[in-house]
């Protein structure tokens, strides 16, 4: 068994790496940048070791810099977990090199399943289904744009190096093609380096089905079955679960075979996992599920698998780097219960999913299932990392008791005054839909404004609230030559509300406080009037939404632009975000140059109504 590990990752993943080495009794060194100095993965670690700045191109995806973080601390093996430089190959040979022993498959296997044009080519020969598409060096607009015709509308462009939704952009028309090529291409080229896009014929009702596979250096491969995660937004992941609901044990056996057949392909070590569409309009079928891809590494949903199959998926890893064979055969793995798996991200629903950042004040999370996260309260949530705070999973004997736990489990948690995805996640859970396992990757946008949580506290946990700011007296609501009025004013998130008290409340205010509800927080706080200079969308100055990078400007101080035409992209935690003219006018001021970091509120654009 290994002796030390370094792990080559951050938050979460880190600390859940950090958990099964030390069960097995393994040093653990970790590994951060200026932004996490302080952060939970540093201090759950026996070591831990600085490698730079707070951007993860100047450390977290530094490799030299992993690897001599390692050798200074004596590290004898690195994990990288997700993400970063996890399937890197080129990483991973630096690591053997230097006499370190990677926690992964061989750089030879992450080559071959890491670009999915290679990819597909390989599993059509290991006689894995592939979905209908161009594969190809021909990378010229104009070639692919006549590829895509001839698939038939809709497609969806793809990295051939992406992950997690990036460089990926689905197209209706053959109008938005040039657009969303550009857009995917320079996505690719900002988070993997390659622009370099594959075209797919895009499935009607899809299902992302995916098998968890598992491979040692004895030559044994099992699969561990199959996970659900077909909701998703933006491509990205929202909520898994194990096994997939409609999954017959025939087109399970055929599917899970096929995963298996596919690692074998490509001499497989370790945790992996083969990524499928299924088209489930006429329900899961064996013939109607194609391959997509291949994860070298961990999954960020592997929990859900853990929990259904009582394997530790870490510890797998660990004693395979370590020499040992799988512990288990296939046949002594087995389904129990039903798994669901939700992510909590740092960001707001009701301004478009923007990410949110600053200080966690309060970060309360319901432990009646299992949780994992890297922060606590009093961490800093920063720009610079994916947003992504924590993942809330329920295992039950039914997917129902399942479902019903974890939407519990959200709904009582608090999150303030960073903005959190909760309340649109229990509305997911509760989404008649996702009830009745009615599931594609569509739903969410399907659903669109039911799954947007509510504005305000209910009325009666509004009342209740304000009642306990204010202090008792034995005049309620006297008023002089005017009858009793039990109300006053307060300040519901900054918006003025005026809610009824109790017969025993002054209007004399007391403190402020928070009030959590389905999973959101409100501050209810005393009635005052605060100024603010700063520009808004509404008169004509385009706000930078948080702190990013500038990676395009679309307009010209002078030129005349439509409501909703593309102003600017910003760049900030892994994704792209467009900002818009609000109306019809003239650019008369210009404030954004390509390339430039920008600040939360920095003023952009200024846009004159036209009139």
């Amino acid at each position: 068994m290994l002796e030390s590990l370094l792990i080559a990752n951050r938050g979460e993943i880190a600390c859940r790496i950090i958990r099964s080495a030390r069960k097995l009794g393994i040093r653990t060194v970790a590994v951060y940048s200026d932004a996490d100095r302080n952060a939970l993965h540093v201090r759950s670690a026996d070591e831990a070791v600085p490698i730079g700045p707070s951007p993860a191109n100047e450390s977290y995806l530094v490799g030299d810099k992993i690897i001599a973080a390692a050798k200074e601390s004596g590290a004898e093996a690195i994990h990288p977990g997700y993400g970063f430089l996890s399937e890197n190959a080129d990483f991973a040979q630096a690591v053997l090199d230097a006499g370190l022993i990677w926690v992964g498959p061989k750089p030879d296997s992450i080559r071959k399943m890491g670009l999915k044009d290679a990819a597909k080519t390989l599993m059509d020969a290991a006689g894995v289904p592939t979905t209908p598409g161009y594969i190809g060096d021909n990378q010229e607009a104009s070639f692919l744009a006549e590829r895509a015709a001839e698939i038939g509308y809709p497609v969806l462009i793809k990295a051939v190096a992406g992950g997690g939704g990036k460089g990926m952009r689905k197209v209706e028309a053959a109008d938005q093609f040039n657009d969303s090529l550009q857009s995917a291409q320079r996505e690719a080229k900002a988070a993997f380096a390659n622009d370099i896009v594959l075209i797919e014929k895009w499935v009607e009702s899809p299902r992302h089905i995916e098998v968890q596979v598992f491979g040692d250096s004895h030559g044994n491969v099992v699969h561990l079955f199959e996970r659900d995660c077909s909701l998703q937004r933006r491509h990205q992941k929202v909520i898994e679960e194990a096994p997939a609901p409609g999954m017959d044990e025939a087109t399970r056996a055929a599917v899970c075979d096929a995963a298996v057949r596919a690692a074998r392909a490509v001499d497989y070590e370790g945790a992996g996992t083969i990524e499928f569409i299924a088209d489930g309009s006429d329900g899961l079928r064996s013939d109607r599920i194609w391959f997509m891809e291949m994860n070298t590494r961990l999954q960020v949903e592997h929990p859900v698998t853990e929990e259904i199959t009582g394997v530790d998926l870490v510890e797998w890893q660990l004693r395979v780097a370590s020499g040992e064979p799988l512990p288990m055969r296939q046949d002594e793995l087995s389904i129990t219960g039903h798994a669901i798996e939700a992510r909590l991200y740092a960001e707001d629903p009701a301004s478009g999913f923007l990410p949110s950042t600053g200080r966690l004040e309060l970060f309360d999370l319901d432990d009646s299932g299992r949780v994992e996260t890297g922060v606590e309260t009093g961490a800093d949530i920063s720009p610079f990392y994916d947003p992504m705070i924590a993942k809330m999973i329920v295992h039950a004997e039914t997917r129902e008791e399942a479902r019903a736990g974890l939407r519990d489990m959200i709904a009582g948690s608090a999150v303030w005054p960073v903005k959190s995805n909760a309340g649109f996640l229990v509305r997911a859970l509760d989404h008649p839909d996702f009830v009745a396992a009615d599931l594609d990757t569509g739903l969410i946008a399907r659903a669109g404004d039911d799954l947007m949580p509510g504005g305000a506290p209910s009325d009666e946990e509004l009342g209740e609230q304000a009642n306990a700011l204010l202090q008792l007296t034995d005049m309620p609501g006297f008023r002089l030559n005017a009858p009793p009025k039990a109300a006053a004013w307060f300040l519901l998130d900054g918006e003025p509300v005026e809610l009824p008290v109790g017969a025993n409340a002054s209007g004399e205010v007391a403190d402020e406080l928070l009030i959590a509800e389905e999973g959101q927080v409100w501050r209810l706080s005393p009635w005052r009037v605060e100024g603010s200079g700063a520009a808004t969308a509404g008169d004509g100055a385009i706000l930078a939404p948080m702190p990013g990078k500038i990676i395009a400007v679309g307009v010209a101080e002078g030129d005349r632009v439509k409501a909703g035409d593309r102003l600017v992209t910003l760049e900030a935690m892994k994704m792209e975000h467009s900002l818009t003219a609000p109306f019809d006018g003239t650019v008369t001021a210009l404030k954004a140059s390509e390339g430039a970091q920008v600040q939360k509120d920095a003023a952009l654009v200024v846009v004159v109504e036209k009139t």
